[in-house]
This record gives C-alpha cells, structure tokens and sequence, in this order.
C-alpha cells in the first residue's frame, strides 16, 4: 500500500465548510467528516462515495485519531487529526462515544 498525496480544495457535504486541502487533508476541519472515497489513503479508487461520520476520538492530546464510519457501507476507517480541526468538533465527537 503506498500512499498517494494528492492536494484537492472541497466544500463540505456535511456542513457546507470550504476546506482548503494540503495533500494529506481528508476530512472536514470544522465538523470531521469525511467522504468513503478511497481504498488505500489517497487512491480515490473507492466507488461507495458515502458520508464518513465522525464516530469516535482515541489517542491523547498532540496525537488524536478520528475514527470514521461510513454511513452508506458501514466500513470504518481512522485517521489523525490534524492540529487545524475544530477543538470542539473533537470535544464533542469524543462525548458523543461516550454516551453524553
């Protein structure tokens, strides 16, 4: 598996954020979430295209991993955050997991 950097701007299909891409973004920075698009990281060989919903935070401070699950195909996949995500999007993904 190789990954493949590819450097695309999107607008969010959750929220409607503009996401200014650089080569490793993949998700939204503001709501988390993301699109099934790829079957190694990069690739874009995915067809699924489904909304990848934030479902839970592991890892500590500095070192964040967001799990994602799609919600067409049901396949997770994790991810690290990126130091420009939304504070309170982790925050509030991390209560949802935990049943707040």
């Amino acid at each position: 598996m190789t990954f493949i950097r590819t450097k695309e701007d999107f607008v969010c299909a959750h929220c409607r954020h503009v996401v200014e891409g650089n080569g490793y973004t993949n998700h939204c920075l503001k709501c988390l979430y993301s699109k099934h698009v790829d079957i190694n990281p990069g690739d874009r060989g995915e067809t699924c295209g489904g909304m990848m919903e934030p479902v839970q935070i592991e890892g500590i401070a500095g070192a964040y991993r967001i799990v994602h699950r799609c919600a067409k195909c049901g396949v997770k996949r994790t991810t690290k955050a990126a130091p420009e995500d939304d504070p309170e999007a982790i925050v509030a993904c991390a209560e949802r997991a935990a049943g707040r």
